[in-house]
């Protein structure tokens, strides 16, 4: 299938719908690198893993949404200079197992599958910082020409239409050339996931802890939780994650905020030693993404087609700060007259939030943590210090080893105080999740 151009974005390489990735980027040769690095690993279950891979890519790559069909994937996520956006959607397919976990699936209320959640995550150069920024789903934006599954064409552009509306027009990419738009950069990695793949993918982690202040009880997700601290999986991580009517003042920027606390827990996890310190568990990570890819539940660009690389980006986050980790959600206002959940971006605010990005500053919160009265702020989070290296004992006439020479800290870079319009938190920012109402 040919490609087809971006939309007036000079200088820029062509995006294809599908696309087979080319012998630049041979599988066998990247689960052979996976297999070095997770040393742990016996023949027999390195070969096993290995086959698994290697069998459920075949599958997914022919599908997968290419990106950029002539740019070759750098070796590893340190080679990206500048920086790296990976957009992450999660859609409101309503079919098979997925139709059984809504009610609007049941009462043949929704038609199409739409991007009911919309989040860039950019992990800087060095020094590694990373900004996950969570776009509402009911903001009014212009959504680009995309082109057509089938690859017959292109859809006309649109001037205002809601977000989640992209994913329906046009699949993943046109959700991607719609961030493209609105953000004035380019998306390098992009993945779209279902209901149930998000139900499995909470299962391999192993469960979050989540806070909330009062008890809940929302018929329509089915999530029920009283006062306090869970840690949720499977279905309820997922109620938790698609809530609205019962936190807050009950819209899509209540349960932004909602969202946010999960994620911050859950990189709080992640950072652990339980977790991104074990080869074996991010390889199971990986594999679970994979075989998701394989029963449709996921769609990835094709540079995510490898779990190599999805182990390279979480090592990456691995040493990040847990200030330097923020969560943001794009500056928004409600429509004028509009009586109805849709917001306007505010596109003074988030300049300020993407110039800083570009340029590797640090950030510095200065609005709520919601946007919708979805959290509240209870505590700090601490990242737990690593125990140093024992220090080699020195033999018994032996010449001691040279000092190592003491430089300079680097100096104090000066952090982005964003403006007040956009509300978010940090990892290092415990919040507490508030029924509606309160």
């Amino acid at each position: 299938m040919a490609a087809v151009k971006r939309p007036s974005r000079e200088g820029q390489t062509p995006l294809a719908r599908h696309g087979v990735l080319k012998s630049r980027h041979p599988f066998m040769t990247l689960v052979a690198m996976l297999g070095v690095a997770l040393g742990v690993f016996g023949v027999s279950a390195a070969g096993i893993a290995a086959y698994n891979l290697f069998d459920a890519t075949q599958t997914i790559t022919a599908n997968a949404v290419v990106l950029d069909e002539e740019k070759p994937l750098p070796p590893s996520l340190g080679a990206i200079e500048g920086g790296v956006n990976i957009l992450m959607v999660g859609t409101d397919s309503c079919e098979g197992a997925n139709a059984a976990l809504s009610g609007a699936c049941q009462a043949k209320a929704t038609a199409g599958e739409r991007n009911d959640v919309t989040m860039l995550v950019h992990i800087s150069d060095e020094p590694r910082r990373v900004t996950v920024v969570s776009f509402p789903r009911d903001m009014l934006v212009p959504i680009p020409s995309c082109p057509k599954q089938d690859g017959s064409g292109s859809y006309s552009a649109m001037s205002s239409q809601m977000l989640n509306a992209s994913y329906q027009y046009g699949g993943l990419a046109c959700t991607v050339l719609t961030i493209e738009s609105l953000i004035d950069d380019q998306i390098d990695f992009a993945a779209a996931i279902r209901w149930t793949g998000v139900i499995n993918m909470s299962d391999a982690i192993g469960g979050v802890d989540v806070c909330v202040a009062g008890d809940i009880s929302d018929s329509h997700t089915g999530l029920k939780l009283t006062a306090g601290t869970h840690t949720l999986q499977g279905v309820q991580a997922l109620q938790f994650l698609r809530i609205r009517h019962g936190i807050g003042d009950g819209s899509d920027l209540g349960r932004i905020s909602n969202q946010q606390q999960f994620m911050s827990s859950m990189v709080r996890k992640l950072q652990s030693d339980s977790v991104l310190a074990n080869p074996a568990t991010l390889l199971n990570l990986a594999s679970t993404a994979i075989s998701q890819a394989k029963e449709g539940q996921l769609v990835l660009s094709s540079g995510l087609t490898n779990p190599t690389l999805m182990v390279q980006i979480a090592m990456a986050v691995k040493d990040v700060p847990y200030e330097d980790i923020v969560f943001v959600q794009y500056p928004t206002r409600y429509a004028s007259g509009d009586g109805a959940s849709r917001v306007m971006p505010v596109k003074d605010a988030a300049t300020v939030l993407f110039d800083a990005l570009k340029a590797n500053q640090p950030l510095t919160l200065t609005g709520d943590a919601s946007q919708g009265y979805g959290v509240e702020v209870t505590g700090e989070a601490v990242k737990p210090e690593v125990a140093p290296t024992p220090a080699a004992t020195e033999a018994v006439g032996e010449t001691p080893a040279a000092e190592t020479p003491v430089t300079e800290p680097p100096p104090a870079e000066t952090r982005v105080e964003l403006p007040s319009a956009i509300a978010g938190q940090t990892a290092a920012q415990t919040t507490c999740t508030q029924p509606e109402g309160r």
